[in-house]
């Protein structure tokens, strides 16, 4: 049986320059769980691998089916509730839902049944099990580029996004969107790989 790869599939959606680029990307389905509070913290790293749990049980049942797949990287969006620079607000009010995306065979009702069958099989995780959704996604025009280094030099990546977008009279219209191409566990922070994205439109001179 093949085993579809998306990052091969998808190069485009899984690949980024080191400097700021203009791309596009259509709607795809996704696995997603949404939390709040320090990336640090247990409850993201909770929720990381229950939405993990949740890929490898719709791989599973795809496979059975004879449609394997390679589980892809896992993917973040984050926002703030407030007024305020995110870098300002404590990183325990940060919000985010994590995102593993899915071939585009795979549909709610296989996700639902893959999540009941997930539930049973690891009891441990049944409760937040719960909390895993299919959703689709099309982000449109975005600006990306990719982020070498540790994820606190953030913000230096993002300014040179916000200085492209700025020369080209586009805003921001959608959610900071991340990427994660390399595990931080077998990696030192300075090969930490991730694509940093954002929704953009043009800015209404009216």
């Amino acid at each position: 049986m093949d085993k579809l790869e998306l990052t091969k599939m998808y190069k485009t959606y899984y690949k980024a320059n080191t400097e700021p680029e203009l791309v596009g990307f259509g709607e795809a389905p996704y696995l997603t769980i949404a939390g709040q509070g320090d990336p640090n913290g247990e409850r993201f790293a909770q929720a990381a691998a229950v939405l993990y749990a949740a890929a490898y049980g719709v791989k599973a049942l795809g496979k059975a089916q004879g449609t394997d797949f390679t589980v892809p990287k896992l993917e973040g969006l984050w926002w703030v509730e407030s007024d305020q620079p995110a870098l300002e607000v404590p990183r325990q009010e940060w919000r985010w839902k994590l995102l593993i995306r899915m071939p585009d065979f795979i549909t709610g009702a296989l996700a639902a049944e893959a999540k009941e069958k997930t539930a049973l099989k690891k009891k441990e995780l049944a409760g937040d099990i719960t909390r895993v959704a299919y959703e689709t996604m099309a982000e449109g025009l975005c600006v990306q580029m990719l982020h070498v280094g540790p994820y606190e030099s953030e913000p230096e990546t993002a300014e040179r996004m916000n200085a492209y977008m700025e020369a080209r009279g586009l805003v921001q219209n959608g959610l900071h969107h991340e990427i994660y191409l390399t595990d931080p566990r077998k990696t030192p922070p300075s090969g930490w790989k991730t694509i940093l994205r954002f929704p953009v439109e043009q800015r209404d001179l009216s």
